[in-house]
């Protein structure tokens, strides 16, 4: 895989210094540790600052990310300042959720704390990638006054319907998968280099308050209170700071930016390139774009009142993508750029397909009336839910799904078709049993049959009315609902086709019903509303190269692999999907810190048997320096039958090899209409 690398950018407009390491006292005395680069002459002339606040660990964690991206902002006169949240890297305490009042409050804080030094001017802006992005939109609708203006990359505004939990009132296989991810990041002690003795009591601290972040996640099954917190489309106009929302079609939060676009209140700016769930600089798939640039002339305009022209463009830039075929790992997807200066836009016209025995078609089909009844395994193809460790993630050839589906496809397209949008389907169906799921793709037929998935949806048919009063199915009753598929913008050409399949199974991507489920679809009122783009030519401003910062000085002791494999076993008819990452082992040669990690993940089911989908995951983190050495070993088991679901856990800590301390978790949570 052959991926070009930005330039790097060693001389800035203002020479710059870092405080490695400094301390930030909150009301309670809890300490969160704070790295800091800003330019040499601020405290004799004030800047604004930038506050990324994460709990990924700032010594190691983010460190290779962060030595790309903060110095820039600091040469460009700005103070860039990294925080820990409590009870990560060598900040106090301890962290018991995800997005809770205690974090957000702390945030607050820290934005006081900054507006106080003296190298700060009173102007604070945030940033931040997925959890730092939630809190950057978190924070800001609490309206702190200095706080002028943020950029939320792969973020939401909808905790319950479009995060990693659950979606479409599915519960998404990541559900028990962060929670096996977060199990380990949290289990990793602080730096005794920045701590000193106190290390191993932070450490124990950690250890014993450790939640099973999975069996409180189980608890909410609907849209409640709990997701509501930190939610901002409860209400957007909150927000007052401005808005930069930055995403990708790879990424699992693409929705949200759209809803962000149409819902604030405050100005704000929005785009989407072809990347998974990273930074725009560095991701891919390529074209990468100038994301440094790109903020620095955001910031300017609204932390330095610089008329810098950026709020004069376009309201929200996509990246249209051309056809391509399926590979589980892009490294560059063809397209341009579109833009749109409103959003909904009325350039954007719903292009009406039917449903029924002849495919897709333009025009109103007889009633007919078929059944759906896919085998457990059917979503093998569907890749992961979020792509972001740059491996073999993304969703490969669907021709193996959509056997397994029922599928319309419309006839050879004589003309190319841009979708821009959502997708929306109607469909008239009874089920046979109380609670089932239905899973809806889009897909890209080549001319040679391979089949790219475009977009997709997914629905607990329970939940069709409500996410937060979810309601059984009366078995034989006969039910109209409406599937809102995935944004996209994907440009189709002639000669392909257009492929709408649906299944009553997408694993390992959502878990599946109590029940082996049966849809009948009556197909007379059907339909598919298909987003279509007038493919003109737009003048529209060209991003500068992607640039970074000097990269990290590191050594590499293990390379770093992964592995994704599907394994069928001919004796017991079970699938297992086989998710290897290690992350290999790297020393910092700025510090000496050695870090390592690796997680296997062994996700398994029967075609027809729901009740026995299993999931299996092992999670080691390292951390040395001459003779000082930890290991965490987490591993975490999920299984469900038709009343409930089960979770075993296991945390295991090492010092030097020998076991500190131990932890076991034993639960079952009853299911509730998923």
């Amino acid at each position: 895989m052959t991926i070009n690398s930005p330039e790097i950018v060693t001389e800035f407009p203002q020479a710059i210094r870092e405080i490695n390491n400094t301390f930030i006292t909150l009301g309670d005395g809890c300490k969160l540790a704070a790295r800091i680069w800003l330019p040499e002459t601020a405290e004799q002339n004030p800047v604004p600052a930038i506050l990324e606040y994460l709990p990924y660990r700032k010594r190691d964690g983010t460190a290779v990310r962060d030595a790309l991206t903060h110095p820039y902002f600091a040469g460009h006169g700005y103070a860039s300042v990294r925080v820990d949240m409590r009870g990560n890297g060598e900040s106090d305490g301890v962290m018991l959720d995800e997005y809770v009042k205690q974090e957000q409050d702390d945030a607050l804080t820290v934005i006081d704390w900054l507006t106080q030094q003296d190298w700060c001017d009173g102007n604070v802006g945030m940033m931040g990638i997925s959890w730092g992005g939630f809190n950057g939109l978190q924070v800001a609708a609490l309206n702190p006054e200095p706080l002028k203006a943020i950029i939320t990359l792969c973020s939401t505004d909808d905790r319950y319907a479009d995060d990693i939990h659950y979606k479409g009132g599915a519960m998404l296989m990541e559900n028990p998968g962060w929670a096996s991810t977060m199990f380990s990041f949290s289990s990793r002690p602080p730096d005794p280099a920045l701590v000193g003795e106190r290390w191993r009591d932070m450490w124990m601290q950690r250890l014993e308050a450790t939640p099973l972040l999975i069996e409180n996640w189980l608890k909410h099954q609907h849209r409640d209170a709990y997701w509501k917190q930190g939610s901002v489309c409860e209400n957007f106009s909150q927000i007052k700071a401005a808005v930069y929302a930055i995403g990708g079609w790879g990424d699992a939060y693409s929705n949200a930016i759209p809803r962000m676009v149409e819902g604030l209140t405050s100005p704000v700016k929005a785009l989407t390139g072809p990347w998974i769930h990273k930074y725009p600089h560095f991701a891919i798939p390529e074209p990468r774009m100038g994301f440094l640039q790109e903020a620095v002339t955001w910031w300017d305009h609204w932390l330095k009142g610089k008329d810098t022209g950026i709020m004069d463009e376009p309201v929200y830039r996509v990246y249209m993508m051309e056809s391509a075929p399926p590979v589980a790992c892009y490294t560059m997807r063809s397209g341009r750029w579109v833009a749109e200066n409103v959003w909904p836009s009325e350039n954007i016209q719903n292009l009406e397909l039917h449903i029924g025995n002849d495919g897709l078609t333009y025009e109103a089909q007889a009633a007919t009336s078929v059944t759906v009844c896919s085998p457990e395994t059917t979503g093998v193809a569907g890749g992961e839910y979020c792509a972001m460790w740059a491996g073999p993630e993304l969703p490969t050839e669907q021709r193996f799904d959509d056997a397994n589906s029922v599928c319309f496809d419309t006839d050879v397209l004589y003309e190319p078709i841009e979708i821009f949008g959502a997708p929306v389907v109607t469909l008239t169906l009874t089920s046979d049993r109380p609670q089932a799921n239905i899973a809806i793709r889009l897909c890209d037929v080549h001319t040679d049959g391979r089949s790219t998935r475009i977009t997709f949806g997914i629905l607990n048919l329970c939940h069709r009315d409500s996410h937060e009063y979810p309601e059984a199915l009366e078995p034989g009753q006969q039910y109209t609902i409406q599937i809102k598929l995935d944004d996209i913008a994907y440009a189709m050409p002639t000669g392909h086709k257009l492929r709408l399949a649906i299944s009553t199974a997408y694993w390992p991507m959502i878990w599946p019903s109590p029940e082996k489920a049966t849809l009948t679809l009556d197909t007379e009122s059907s339909t598919l509303l298909l987003p279509v783009h007038p493919a003109y030519k737009q003048e529209l401003r060209e991003f500068e190269p992607a640039v970074t910062a000097q990269p990290l000085a590191l050594e590499t002791l293990r390379q770093a692999s992964n592995e994704r494999r599907v394994e069928y076993d001919l004796a017991s008819g079970d699938t297992v999907m086989h998710i290897n990452d290690d992350f290999g082992e790297h020393k910092d040669l700025t510090h000496g810190l050695i870090t390592g990690g690796s997680a296997s993940e062994a996700y398994s089911i029967h075609p027809d048997d729901p009740a026995c989908c299993k999931a299996d995951i092992k999670w080691t983190q390292t951390l040395k320096r001459d003779d000082w050495s930890v290991r965490t070993e987490t591993h975490t088991v999920m299984w469900s039958d038709k009343e409930n679901f089960y979770v075993k856990a296991n945390l295991r800590a090492f010092e030097a090899d020998n076991l500190v301390l131990q932890k076991d978790w034993h639960t079952s949570v009853r299911r509730d209409l998923v």
